[in-house]
């Protein structure tokens, strides 16, 4: 008997075309007023994340609270609404499909790309007028500067095959909460995934652009550096790399690696596998 909570892969799929679609279609200023709505969420999970990891030694039992914590941007997302650029790589299966063009799918990852930023910015401005990084005698503020240290330190194909990594976990996310019909079934199927990925260290471009511009701002306050040099050992030598450029350098790889983790290996994927097997095995009955 079919579980009636649950939607089969190939409905998932389907489905994920129809959203593509859409998304490609959405107005211009919806689509900037989504993205920025989504930034702020993921924002908030990263800055969440950092508050209750930020005084554990435990790199594994660091990651592992970090990764209760953070799935609660992308929960807000799938409840709330927004475009987040991670998810919408998907719209490749629409795409693929011919239910949308190549141009919208660019125009529309282009224009949540800089407004996730901007979402996300914004909390990271809110996070540092709050106070908040002076906890625990500002170790926050430094764990803040030594998370985007080692994140503008990646080199290049490192930073990209975290980034597919990453969307592989996310996406996955998504469809799962595509696939339950009832809010439970949305928060399970969105937080293991996301939990996983926080835990294996993966890189996501929409967090990181919470994550640099945070321990951008933080590495102007003499106390927190003062901190993570007493803490982590980062001296000012070592903090050079924390940079506009290094996060430039770190963006572009995570975004690319981040595309074809979700645009190639889940959304086209999944349309390969669970369509066009589909439709060869019915001209096979037809013929």
């Amino acid at each position: 008997m079919e579980d009636s909570l649950l939607k089969s892969p190939a409905e998932i799929v389907d489905e994920n075309i129809d959203r593509g679609k859409s998304k490609a279609n959405l107005p211009t200023i919806k689509t900037i007023l989504q993205g920025v709505l989504a930034g702020i969420f993921i924002g908030m999970g990263a800055q969440a994340s950092s508050v209750a990891a930020h005084s554990v030694a435990n790199v594994g039992l660091s990651r592992t609270i970090a990764g209760c914590v953070f799935p609660i941007g992308l929960m807000m997302i799938v409840f709330l609404g927004g475009e987040l650029f991670t998810g919408n790589t998907m719209i490749a299966a629409a795409a693929f499909e011919k239910k949308a063009t190549w141009y919208q799918y660019a125009r529309n990852l282009t224009i949540i790309f800089f407004s996730n930023f901007l979402g996300a910015f914004i909390i990271v401005a809110l996070t540092s007028l709050s106070g908040q990084w002076n906890y625990t005698e500002g170790l926050l503020g430094a764990y803040t500067i030594k998370v985007a240290y080692g994140k503008t330190g990646l080199d290049f194909v490192t930073a990209f095959s975290s980034g597919i990594l990453c969307n592989l976990f996310v996406c996955v996310a998504v469809l799962m909460a595509v696939a339950a019909k009832d809010a439970a079934g949305k928060i399970f199927g969105v937080f293991f995934p996301i939990f996983a990925f926080v835990v294996s260290g993966f890189e996501h471009c929409v967090a990181n652009m919470y994550y640099i511009p945070a321990g951008l701002l933080a590495k102007l306050n003499p106390k927190y550096l003062e901190k993570a040099e007493e803490a982590y050992g980062l001296t000012a030598d070592k903090l050079e790399s924390l940079s506009v450029a290094g996060m430039i350098k770190n963006l572009i790889p995570v975004t690319l690696g981040n595309i074809v983790g979700g645009g190639l290996f889940i959304g086209i994927f999944l349309v390969v596998i669970n369509k066009r097997v589909k439709q060869k095995r019915l001209k096979k009955d037809i013929y």
